[in-house]
């Protein structure tokens, strides 16, 4: 069927397209990536289904806000290269994006579709246009103009300091990003699992940056390493960019914590995706031993179910879900907790620890918990949970992840006092150019907003670049 001839109502005949993904039992005792990407003659039938609205909602449901009508026609065109040089022209990593973006809240939510069919999944899509450039071998580099002789540092090398850094490169400014960990990409390396993102196109990404002129500093830790004011007034940066997360986890606070076993899931995530303890002793940093041991992870997140599909992999006889609401009320992507169930993920909902247990060598041994019901709403508009009298129990577990989230790197608060922050720690800034209470100092991401998304911090890093080159070339008022 010809783009050009069919009609609305061929198209909207067309069902959305099934992403073809590996069999249940065997990924879950592997590594590689779950979902294996359309064909071309998949993401060809599946933009068919775009109508191509003349005021396309989808657009403004992004947060970077692509061309997606212009791409998904391309693609149904056969213009694949097309397509990702489009999305690109908006979009630093939409191999990633196109992988760990929640659409279903974003894009998609809003496609004209959504009122009697499924959305076009503009998702897959994407991924499907950047991984065709990338195998194809045809990566073409965005135009850089010429040197404005002004020097810009990017402190994190997450999704909001590359986003920042690709902008700001291509309007001709020397950009520098720098790097706590030894590995580039923040929480792209060490926070998603290989199963989701694989590392080799954070790294594929990232190399068509340096081609750019981006210079990446790894090993240097904001705050210790070098001082925002060491940037500005010795280092001769012109203007700094702050996008180093929200890697500060937070525990629950309760007895137990300490025992050997429980983890806060950065650092098990950590150790999994970027250290590739899985390879142990292969690779050089151990984990805790999930052979046939019963793992709970405590949270409902997607990082929670990150870290529970992880210890499956990693052989764990039964691999909790440990959440204290109902499934309803879960923040994870309804595709993580699909993939989590088919794979033997366990979920114990309606429940909530009270204390870890341990044995006389301190090593965990159980979770007391306490069951729960569901009442009226909180202020988060779901059903505040409610102990039940006389419910509590052990559930043996010989390994506990906390996953409730995480606070702001408290590095730069502690070493840049003059950059005002929240009650929560969060960097405060002006939302229209990200711009901080600290003069050429910009900040965007987790670190502003708490934990988010990929797409919206890399949404943020755009805004920053955009302000930061106003400032930096006299074009706004100082």
């Amino acid at each position: 069927m010809e783009q050009q001839s069919i009609t609305t109502k061929e198209r909207l005949a067309i069902p959305r397209q099934v992403m073809p993904a590996q069999e249940p039992d065997a990924r879950s005792k592997n590594f590689r990536e779950v979902n294996l990407g359309y064909t071309p003659e998949l993401a060809q039938k599946e933009a068919l289904r775009c109508i191509q609205c003349k005021d396309p909602a989808c657009i403004k449901g992004c947060p970077v806000n692509i061309k997606i009508d212009q791409f998904i026609k391309m693609i149904a065109d056969g213009n694949f290269l097309g397509a990702a040089k489009k999305i690109k022209e908006d979009s630093v990593l939409p191999a990633v994006c196109g992988r760990v973006c929640p659409q279903e809240d974003q894009c998609e939510k809003v496609c004209v579709l959504t009122k009697k069919r499924e959305s076009v999944a503009i998702g897959n899509l994407e991924r499907f246009a950047a991984d065709y450039e990338r195998e194809s071998g045809n990566i073409e580099l965005p135009a850089v103009q010429a040197s404005t002789g002004k020097k810009v540092a990017i402190i994190g090398s997450g999704p909001a300091g590359l986003s920042c850094a690709n902008d700001l490169a291509q309007l001709g400014h020397s950009v520098t990003v720098f790097e706590a960990l030894h590995e580039l990409g923040g929480v792209l390396m060490y926070g998603i699992p290989e199963f989701r993102l694989p590392k080799t196109i954070v790294q594929t990404e990232i190399e068509g940056m340096k081609k750019l002129g981006i210079t990446f500093v790894p090993n240097a830790v904001a705050g210790r390493s070098v001082t925002v004011d060491e940037l500005l007034d010795e280092e001769g940066f012109d203007a700094v960019f702050i996008g180093v997360g929200a890697g500060l986890p937070w525990f629950m606070g309760i007895p137990g914590e300490n025992l050997v076993g429980v983890y806060s899931a950065n650092e098990f995530l950590t150790r999994v995706n970027l250290m590739k303890s899985y390879d142990f002793p292969e690779s050089d940093t151990p984990v805790f031993n999930c052979q046939g041991k019963n793992v709970a992870v405590f949270g409902g997140g997607n990082t929670a179910m990150d870290a529970v599909r992880t210890a499956k992999r990693l052989g764990a006889e039964h691999a909790y879900i440990v959440y204290r609401r109902s499934e309803a009320e879960m923040p994870a992507r309804r595709e993580e907790v699909h993939h989590a169930k088919e794979e033997g993920v366990e979920f114990l909902m309606l429940m909530n620890p009270l204390e870890f247990v341990g044995n006389d060598q301190q090593w965990l041994t159980g979770a007391k918990c306490l069951k729960m019901e569901l009442g009226e709403p909180d202020d988060s508009g779901r059903r505040r949970p409610v102990p039940i009298k006389d419910s509590e129990f052990i559930l043996p577990i010989d390994m506990a992840v906390i996953s409730i989230g995480n606070g702001s790197n408290p590095l730069i608060k502690q070493t840049t006092p003059d950059i005002n922050v929240s009650k929560r720690d969060t960097i405060v800034v002006d939302i229209n150019t990200m711009a901080t209470s600290k003069e050429n100092v910009y900040a965007g991401g987790d670190i502003v907003t708490g934990g988010a998304t990929v797409i919206l911090a890399m949404g943020a890093g755009r805004t920053a670049a955009a302000a930061i080159h106003e400032k930096l070339m006299g074009t706004i008022a100082s």
